[in-house]
């Protein structure tokens, strides 16, 4: 009866939370980065668009994995966050990112393009599976984390094991390669168990791992120890492994202030590999200049503050760190792209969250942001 009871209780406050009005801000900063990111990507991708007769070719798939987010975003928005905490979805999302991450490593189910096998066909759409078990991860970690309660404290028991899920999507997307977007997962998922409240040394002792353990892979191969030096200096490996950076650097000088206008630079003419994906970063920087490599920095600023507002002041401990988790995702991701991309990084093949092509990328990241949204209607 008391089971019953409570339940019903909870039904009650899931209902009167449904009700209440998300937080407008983070709609209107998204709809912000999503309008400056359709726009640059147009610009980095008209001229080449051109030769298959559309000119707007990328910028219509963008728009359908835009629209399809929107919608994604408006039903999350409107489940109430605690859903995604039941044991029965937790499994699901668990076992139904190792399947996709099975399946694309896989000969003729993956798809294999400039050396990595990160892709796969479904109904005509190309599906990036590490897209979704980013955020696969943050949901998982937030539930978990947020049943073990004080026993966080325990190292070899208890946060271990919870990172072992992680730890193993971790290897799974190293095999396709995808360095960047594996390293992304645990650093953000190590930031939530440092919210949890785990002890120092411990937190100490897995920052060390996995230095330990990045240094590593990164010096194991030849080809990934040249692009791990070529960005201290790209420009004396600019035939080789500093040419897409040397390019990057030369768009960002070439911008100067105020940039040369929307369309007008020149280094998407074949010079920078890959500016609509990896570097559109730099398309900013030559159309917009300084002040829109700002203006683009400081959106995305804002929306760490605004998820982080949103996480501190939620009542519970698992709407906190899903929202500080997904606010983390996405802003890990988008500073560790323009880090590389501005030189300061080695070049990894991270997307710009809201602005890189990607049907995948842009819907997944809307559809989290929906949940952030969820999360917000408990905050007063």
């Amino acid at each position: 009866m008391s089971e019953h009871m409570d339940e019903l209780q909870l039904s009650r406050g899931l209902s009167r939370k449904a009700g209440r009005p998300v937080d407008s801000g983070i709609i209107m900063l998204v709809v912000l980065l999503v309008c400056f990111g359709l726009l640059t990507l147009f610009s980095a991708t008209y001229y080449k668009a051109q030769d298959s007769g559309d000119a707007l070719a990328e910028v219509k798939s963008q728009s359908l994995g835009i629209a399809l987010g929107f919608v994604a975003m408006f039903f999350t928005s409107r489940i109430p966050y605690e859903f995604f905490r039941k044991r029965y979805v937790l499994l699901t999302l668990i076992i139904s990112s190792l399947v996709l991450l099975a399946l694309v490593l896989i000969p003729g189910i993956g798809q294999y393009r400039n050396g990595s096998r990160r892709w796969f066909s479904l109904g005509g759409l190309s599906v990036q599976p590490s897209e979704i078990v980013k955020f696969a991860a943050v949901i998982y970690m937030a539930g978990v984390l947020s049943n073990v309660g004080g026993k966080i404290k325990r190292l070899w028991s208890v946060v271990v094991p919870v990172l072992s899920v992680p730890l193993v999507f971790f290897l799974l997307i190293l095999e396709q390669p995808n360095l960047s977007t594996a390293g992304s997962i645990l650093i953000v998922c190590f930031l939530m168990v440092m919210m949890a409240g785990a002890k120092k040394r411990h937190l100490l002792l897995m920052l060390a791992g996995g230095l330990v353990m990045g240094a590593y892979y990164a010096w194991s191969e030849p080809y990934r120890r040249e692009r791990l030096l070529s960005f201290m200096n790209p420009f004396a490996q600019m035939s080789d492994e500093g040419y897409q950076l040397s390019q990057s650097l030369i768009a960002f000088g070439s911008g100067g202030l105020f940039g040369m206008g929307l369309g007008q630079g020149r280094q998407k003419f074949s010079y920078l590999p890959y500016p609509e994906s990896d570097f559109i970063f730099a398309i900013v920087g030559e159309d917009f200049g300084l002040f829109g490599c700002t203006v683009v920095i400081s959106l995305f600023v804002v929306f760490l503050f605004m998820g982080m507002r949103v996480a501190v002041r939620c009542r519970d401990l698992y709407g906190s760190l899903l929202a500080a988790g997904i606010t983390m995702m996405i802003c890990t991701q988008a500073f560790l792209n323009i880090g590389v991309v501005i030189g300061i990084l080695p070049t990894t093949g991270l997307p710009l969250p809201f602005f890189s092509s990607g049907g995948t990328s842009v819907s997944i990241a809307l559809a989290a942001v929906g949940i952030l949204l969820s999360v917000s209607r408990s905050v007063r």
